[in-house]
């Protein structure tokens, strides 16, 4: 059974890298011939640290996300529907699971049409200072999703206990309900303020998924697994086009589906408080904006040169595809440390 299931999430990884790989350049025709560019950058008086880092950056396609989401999604119609008409191939693949999968499906599918219509305000000049969303409305919008889906947790599964490693499960009652939704906005937001460099959320979430897909497989969650397979499989085809220098950027689309998705499934494997160790990076940048804003409300000046933290480093004169692999680096080790500790906690 095991070697089953791990060539069924060997498989989908390996085919979602091929059909991603291979849907990208109608991508990015589609994204030039549209003209869905970057093309609001911020200017050099309100944020001229971030404008002299990013103006050659202007006129760069956006929305590549959408190549993740469509192969995940795609893949998960296609062996769903004809695993339910055919036997054999079809079927084996099938990853679409009521108990497992629906909810992180449905999370990715909801996030990323909502960051699609931020990305394409931002690209016609619409909303204020014509970049989009505001991101106190995004954060709206984040928590909009978040509800949906710990109502459907609490009430619909009747889940409301909380792992602690270690320690051991907890009844928390209706506090798993704001529980549920911070992990979930945090961890959109996160993945929002990470997609700023060359490659750099796309290779922080690909550690991160790839965690928890160990964690799915452990916890005998197969299908769930596969699922996240499928992800890693279209991220890294992604980050294929997208390292330095990139063809094409992440947008919303890409950022806020992988964030949500990602919250979903910590909650699904009961292991949220395992992603300062999974999502380490994700953390650090989500964490160094709240450090800048509440520095500068208390103490009326910056913590750091510029926020998110890759552009502190940045203004203090690293190169980006430098920064972006330091940043590599502390996601794979701290994704290793919080591996190890789950496998203390769950067989020690």
């Amino acid at each position: 059974m095991i070697v089953f299931a791990a060539t069924r999430v060997l498989i989908m990884f390996a085919l979602s890298f091929t059909v991603a790989l291979l849907l990208t350049p109608f991508v990015f025709r589609i994204l030039e011939r549209f003209n869905l560019r970057k093309s609001n950058i911020r200017d050099e008086k309100s944020a001229p640290i971030f404008h002299q880092f990013h103006k050659d950056k202007a006129n760069t396609p956006t929305m590549g996300g959408i190549i993740i989401w469509v192969t995940v999604l795609g893949l998960a119609l296609l062996f769903f529907v004809f695993g339910n008409l055919f036997d054999g191939f079809a079927d084996y693949f099938n990853f679409v699971n009521r108990s497992e999968t629906y909810l992180p499906l449905a999370a990715l599918f909801l996030a990323a049409i909502v960051g699609l219509i931020d990305d394409l305000m931002g690209i016609r000049g619409k909303g204020p200072h014509g970049g989009g969303l505001r991101m106190k409305h995004k954060i709206l919008l984040y928590t909009g999703v978040a509800v949906l889906a710990a109502w459907w947790f609490y009430f619909r599964l009747g889940w409301q206990t909380l792992y602690v490693p270690f320690i051991g499960t907890f009844d928390i009652g209706w506090w798993y309900i704001p529980f549920f939704i911070f992990v979930l906005v945090a961890s959109a937001f996160s993945a929002n303020e990470a997609d700023g460099l060359d490659g750099l959320a796309g290779g922080v979430l690909l550690f991160s998924f790839a965690a928890l897909t160990v964690v799915s497989f452990v916890l005998h969650r197969y299908d769930l697994a596969v699922m996240q397979a499928a992800i890693i499989g279209s991220l890294l085809a992604f980050l294929w086009f997208n390292i330095h220098p990139a063809k094409f950027f992440m947008g919303d689309t890409g950022s806020m589906s992988l964030g949500i998705t990602l919250g979903v499934i910590a909650m699904l494997t009961d292991t949220a408080l395992f992603l300062p160790f999974f999502a380490s990076v994700l953390i650090l940048e989500s964490g160094s904006v709240i450090l800048q804003v509440a520095s500068k409300k208390l103490r009326k000046k910056k913590l750091f040169q510029s926020t998110p933290i890759h552009h502190h480093f940045q203004a203090l004169g690293w190169p980006e595809s430098q920064i972006t692999m330091r940043f590599w680096i502390i996601g794979a080790l701290t994704t290793v440390l919080g591996l190890v500790l789950f496998f203390l906690a769950e067989f020690a």
